[in-house]
């Protein structure tokens, strides 16, 4: 007697087409074969304000459901797990009717596979993880660059359809993998090439060469100077605040000039570029300030007695996180000697401390929703990139208000921070799976060309789910979507 295989389903939710047995899930562990019906493996997800925090989920056309909603302004369908337009000719999963204050609109959710997609990582720290350019590896595979780094922070261009689809399919894979972590939230380790390795997870403290970091700057050392001033004079008699940015002096700096700060004869070694304020002091690095440096008096010169330089004089020399500080005092020979720093410095050095904002990742998704994907929402698809355009429907991610590019066609950025749990997916094309919205008036909607004979309501959503019939999962909405 021979035993009959269970026959495998095709599924046509993305481009790969896999075949899929009885029980078993596609390459993408995002759909799967169920009772000989292709299904979403994971809850529709439900934004509602009802709900003060966990998760609850329930299944279409649960039991105990009696018919009643909360009122529509109070839910958001969102895209998480609603499945795909693909292929592109068949509208959204869920075209959506609800009243919000009375006006009529209407909600497109779909889940978008991305090709031109990335992320733009913020590490807040001074350290030097490389110089600009700089190629930045996962497993070993060329994933992105260093970008201009910004106020306090370095930032990281990830991804990207060049690295995804133009490369080697080792680099494509590795690629997809690890924007897929960082979207959700997970933590990834990145080795910047000629400078330092980093674990990056977003709103996490970034991890440069195993050492978490603790503190943002409070700003450059220049910044530093103009802030605290006033709080330094009388107690100390010059101030270096060691940056490898803009190294800030006291005496020279127009802050000081304003108090009265009397001239001490300090040399500094580096550009300088106006008063009190030196460019290229050192090189970049781990150390004081985001420079090279363990020893700061590696940046000073010889004293300049004739400009105000004597036996006695006092300096604090502090970094932009107040980590690093040390107290010196000048010998008959205008050497400075370590000493130990004064209570009434203390203050200030901690005041430094306290300004700064803690060390987080920020993981930006950014992708181009172009090409077909449109289809799904209207017969005319640039009527929907004009829309949207005018700002006429406004687009979300996972209820995520998105921030959209000026210019042609729909660019958007997203904090991926602020989505439900594991709102990202992939296709082994390799590409991304975010969740896209859609939401106008209905009048507006007709107007573009939309599926009009597919709206639904929310009753209707929520009693029968939709093509791909999965779970709905109920999550805190917090004022979102």
């Amino acid at each position: 007697m021979t035993t009959q295989r269970p026959e495998k389903i095709r599924c046509d939710a993305c481009p790969v087409m896999c075949y899929i047995a009885e029980g078993q899930t596609g390459a993408c562990d995002r759909y799967g074969n169920e009772g000989g019906r292709i299904v979403r493996t994971d809850p529709l997800t439900i934004l509602d304000k009802r709900i003060a925090a966990g998760d609850e989920v329930k299944p279409f056309l649960a039991a105990d459901w009696d018919g009643t909603l909360a009122p529509d302004d109070q839910l958001f369908v969102t895209a998480i797990g609603s499945g795909t337009t693909y292929p592109d000719y068949k509208p959204a999963p869920f075209i959506i009717s609800r009243e919000v204050e009375g006006a009529d609109m209407i909600t497109v959710v779909t889940e978008a596979i991305f090709s031109y997609c990335g992320v733009k990582v913020k590490i807040d720290t001074d350290r030097h993880l490389g110089h600009e350019t700089a190629k930045v590896l996962a497993q070993g595979e060329v994933i992105g660059h260093v970008t201009t780094s910004e106020y306090g922070s370095q930032m990281l261009s990830l991804g990207g359809v060049d690295h995804l689809t133009g490369g080697s399919k080792a680099e494509g894979r590795v690629t997809c993998d690890t924007l897929l972590a960082l979207c959700n939230r997970a933590a990834v380790e990145l080795q910047i090439e000629g400078g330092a390795s980093v674990i990056v997870q977003s709103g996490h403290p970034p991890i440069v060469d195993g050492k978490a970091e603790a503190r943002m700057r409070v700003g450059c050392g220049s910044a530093t100077i103009g802030m605290f001033a006033d709080q330094w004079k009388g107690l100390v008699d010059e101030v270096v605040v060691v940056d490898d940015h803009i190294t800030g002096v006291v005496s020279e700096h127009q802050a000081g000039k304003v108090i009265d700060w009397p001239d001490t004869g300090i040399r500094i070694k580096g550009r300088r570029s106006t008063p009190g304020r030196y460019f290229q002091v050192a090189e970049p690095g781990l150390g004081w300030g985001g420079t090279d440096i363990e020893d700061p008096l590696t940046i000073l010169g010889p004293w300049n007695a004739k400009k105000g330089a004597r036996p006695g004089l006092t300096l604090l020399m502090v970094s932009t996180t107040g980590e690093q500080f040390a107290y010196y005092v000048l010998d008959d020979a205008l050497e400075p000697q370590p000493a130990p720093l004064p209570d009434a410095l203390r203050a200030s050095v901690d005041l430094i401390a306290e300004n700064c904002e803690p060390a987080l990742c920020t993981v930006m998704f950014t992708g181009g929703a172009g090409g077909s994907l449109r289809s799904g929402v209207t017969k005319n698809p640039v009527q929907l990139t004009r829309s949207v355009q005018a700002l006429k429907t406004r687009v979300t991610l996972g209820g995520v208000p998105a921030y959209v590019w000026p210019g042609g066609g729909i660019t958007l950025m997203v904090d991926v921070a602020q989505l439900p749990d594991n709102a990202f997916g992939y296709v082994p094309t390799p590409a991304l799976v975010a969740p896209l919205e859609f939401t106008l008036s209905r009048q507006d909607y007709v107007t573009l060309g939309g599926h009009d004979a597919k709206v639904r309501d929310l009753p209707d959503i929520l009693s029968k789910g939709g093509e791909y019939g999965a779970a709905t999962r109920g999550v805190p909405r917090n004022g979102r979507g």
